[in-house]
């Protein structure tokens, strides 16, 4: 399964689901279609996600996360990616060119102003959770590679310096006080 067909079967998950800002229903959604792929399918599903949770590793993405969620930990980091994930290819990529437009996202305003986190854990497992209901086994992990590349030194900076993310994330600072 290459990106292509990944995103189609997020799109075809969101579909399913009333409330598309909702992950966790996005993934179980995603989970069902694919568990309907071969074995092999699955696998490929699940190296093609790691490829796009590597393609998300970027600081300027952690320090909205950070903003967002009040905090971002690595796990937290993963799970906001997750959420990234599940709102769907054109989303994905628009915040990935440009991360303080998470702050245009439907959804977001609300989660702001009631303090919702924005993650999803649950997509991340969609391929396990796909290929145990398949065939019965887990799925076998060195039947993919997660590799995550170097973060970007130039955004070492303190994520608690409210000016210096105001100059970066403008959008995000203004809509979030953290």
């Amino acid at each position: 399964m290459n990106k292509e067909q990944f995103w189609k079967l997020i799109e075809k998950a969101r579909e399913r689901v009333p409330d598309a800002r909702e992950g966790s229903d996005i993934a179980g959604h995603a989970s069902a279609l694919l568990a309907r792929c071969s074995a092999q399918e699955i696998t490929a599903a699940q190296q093609t996600l790691w490829d796009l949770m590597a393609d998300s590793y970027q600081n300027p993405l952690w320090a909205a996360a950070y903003v967002v969620n009040g905090g971002c930990s690595d796990d937290g980091f993963d799970y906001f990616r997750g959420w990234l994930v599940a709102q769907g290819r054109t989303t994905f990529e628009r915040v990935l060119a440009d991360p303080d437009t998470v702050a245009e996202l439907p959804g977001v305003l609300t989660a702001a102003a009631e303090g919702i986190d924005l993650d999803c854990e649950d997509i991340l497992s969609i391929a396990w959770n796909a290929h145990e209901k398949a065939t019965g086994q887990e799925l076998p992990v060195d039947a993919f590679t997660i590799r995550y590349p170097c973060l970007d030194p130039a955004w070492d900076f303190d994520f608690d310096d409210r000016e210096e993310m105001a100059r970066r994330l403008p959008a995000l600072t203004a809509l979030y006080s953290y």
